[in-house]
């Protein structure tokens, strides 16, 4: 299945849409954010959080960069419209997709994420990478926060110390005149793995698939133990994995496991 929304955004779903591809489309401007191409991207996570077939995403961008964050040009336009007084043209995203990021946290989103990152990954294209819980990038992608360049914010960067280390996060984000090279950033732990860029996609989806071969349940569980535990003492996020692990019992999935296991051969999970 193929989805284009507001021709900014192509869909894609593989594996009985287990697998959602997510590009983004306005390559003529570096995919950076204009309001249409926001409002899209977060209404298709909301659905890929919300859609019971779907398991694991994969995000990308088309031409040359995978995302430059905010349209700076639309930025100017906005502003020039509060200084005259005029309504904000901005497209402005409905209530329930307000305040979306961190994706995990805010709507309960567990699912797996792989950023596939073709290109250019900068200011708010590098936050979109880091939403992402695995990051693969061609070895052509080049890095950066460029917000210090043009006085503009980005508080997301907060959680960028728990990644990559406060020297590093300080230096790419203190001095935003630089970008950093692919390899540079698997050093640092950014990325997961650096490929040719004719492998980026077969890699992605390589990975994608599989997590389709895994049991869904199990998971989300540990992706959410991991995120939310880094704020808790070993007791607190010890008791919180207790509980949270409980809603695997009684699943067929729980018995499924085992009995593939015993019989040697591949479980056939349903996430029930």
């Amino acid at each position: 299945m193929v989805r284009v929304k507001d021709g900014v955004l192509q869909l894609d779903k593989e594996a009985n849409g287990r697998i959602w591809v997510m590009t983004l489309n306005r390559p003529e401007r570096l995919n950076s954010f204009n309001g249409e191409l926001r409002k899209a991207l977060y209404e298709t996570y909301w659905e890929f959080a919300h859609d019971e077939e779907a398991w694991v995403s994969i995000l990308t961008g088309n031409g040359r960069a995978f995302c430059t964050g905010q349209d700076l040009k639309e930025r100017t336009e906005r502003n020039a419209a509060a200084a005259a007084g005029l309504p904000d043209p901005m497209v402005q995203l409905p209530d329930y997709l307000k305040d979306m990021f961190p994706l995990s946290e805010k709507i309960n989103c567990w699912k797996p994420m792989i950023a596939a990152i073709n290109g250019l990954a900068i200011a708010g294209g590098f936050n979109q990478a880091m939403q992402c819980d695995v990051r693969i990038a061609s070895s052509k992608a080049e890095f950066g926060i460029a917000e210090v360049r043009w006085n503009q914010g980005a508080g997301w960067v907060h959680h960028l110390p728990k990644i990559i280390g406060l020297g590093n996060a300080l230096e790419l984000t203190l001095w935003g005149d630089e970008r950093i090279s692919a390899q540079r950033a698997y050093d640092w732990g950014f990325v997961n793995k650096v490929v040719d860029p004719d492998d980026l996609m077969p890699t992605a989806m390589e990975w994608a698939e599989r997590m389709t071969r895994l049991a869904p349940r199990s998971v989300r569980n540990l992706k959410e133990i991991l995120y939310r535990s880094t704020n808790m003492s070993s007791r607190e996020a010890q008791r919180y994995a207790e509980n949270l692990e409980k809603n695997l019992i009684g699943m067929e999935d729980s018995t499924e496991g085992p009995k593939a296991f015993s019989e040697k051969r591949i479980p056939e999970f349903k996430n029930r």
